[in-house]
């Protein structure tokens, strides 16, 4: 959940929120930045259960209020998964639109992940890979928007899943072999139009799952159930990477598009219950300052043993930038 000083721009694929929304917390007394940075008792941040806020101001003791009050029952649970895939089917499907007006902060999110992935790629298979048929699973891939300009590069097939169909259906346009500046051995395979709390991966298919701006839509169980599920879907070597929007303490919930931005102890109180260990991580630089933090995890059921180090998989292929 971005949070800007003038309009909130959430993880999900990313957008903002209405005017009325920031106005309420204006009005309350507290400013959208002070919701970036969080003013909570310092004793309490190691742990996810410190307290939180949500995009009205209201403050929360601990994340177990705010989930029994969002997705106490099931017809609530239901209630906000719909409301969160509702919120963004009014989202153009441009990269302005799911970026939520910061269609600029493309190039700098893109060349942080591409460092980020040739360090793990580098670090976890001999020759970086190149031996390999490498295949990624992009979640909350929206318009595919990081397929394109990064995954499509490094892996040979990518399967996307977006629960919103109009920002698949672009993708499905974005990524045709017509649109790529790739070779034929580099392809968009697979296209699901579900959510995550919905999809089981074909086991051992993944050498990456790739997890960007979408995870905060997901409640804690749910969270944790996706995280198990998927693991099953990696390859032997296989990792995740998670990068997501960070709260400086506790938790920050946006009422209109139904999501929670976390903050790191949070996330890695999570990752301990899925069993998975965290193997590097990075933050992202190059943001305009009135934005979240945000981290970039790189995650694997065991820690991972080093090869030797070699070239990079950097190959010949370009950035093929949807615009």
């Amino acid at each position: 959940m971005y949070v800007p000083s003038s309009q909130a721009v959430h993880p999900y694929c990313n957008t903002t929120t209405s005017a009325t929304a920031a106005a309420a917390v204006r009005l309350s007394g507290t400013s959208r930045i002070a919701l970036k940075e969080g003013t909570f008792d310092r004793r309490r941040l190691n742990n996810m259960n410190a307290g939180g806020s949500d995009s009205d101001g209201r403050e929360f003791k601990n994340s177990d209020e705010m989930w029994r009050e969002e997705v106490g029952d099931q017809s609530k649970k239901s209630e906000w998964y719909n409301k969160g895939v509702s919120y963004w089917q009014g989202v153009e499907a441009t990269v302005d639109g799911v970026l939520g007006g910061y269609g600029h902060v493309n190039d700098a999110d893109i060349k942080a992940s591409e460092a980020f992935l040739n360090s793990l790629l580098a670090e976890r298979f001999p020759d970086a890979g190149r031996a390999r048929h490498l295949v990624a699973l992009d979640c909350g891939s929206g318009i595919g928007r990081v397929t394109k300009n990064l995954l499509i590069r490094f892996f040979n097939e990518v399967d996307l899943l977006e629960p919103v169909s109009h920002f698949l259906e672009a993708a499905q346009v974005n990524l045709a072999p017509e649109n790529l500046m790739v070779s034929d051995e580099y392809k968009a395979a697979n296209f699901y139009c579900l959510t995550l709390q919905d999809f089981t991966p074909e086991a051992q298919r993944y050498d990456c799952i790739w997890i960007q701006w979408c995870i905060g839509h997901l409640a804690d169980d749910d969270l944790v159930s996706f995280f198990k599920r998927a693991k099953g879907g990696l390859k032997p070597g296989g990792f995740f990477v998670l990068k997501e929007n960070i709260a400086r303490a506790g938790f920050v919930l946006d009422k209109e598009d139904k999501s929670i931005t976390r903050s790191d102890s949070y996330f890695k109180e999570l990752f301990n219950q899925s069993g998975l260990h965290i193997w590097k991580m990075k933050d992202q630089n190059g943001f305009p300052d009135e934005l979240f933090a945000v981290k970039m995890y790189a995650l694997a059921a065991e820690m991972p043993r080093r090869v030797n180090r070699s070239r990079t998989r950097r190959s010949i292929n370009k950035p093929g930038l949807i615009k």
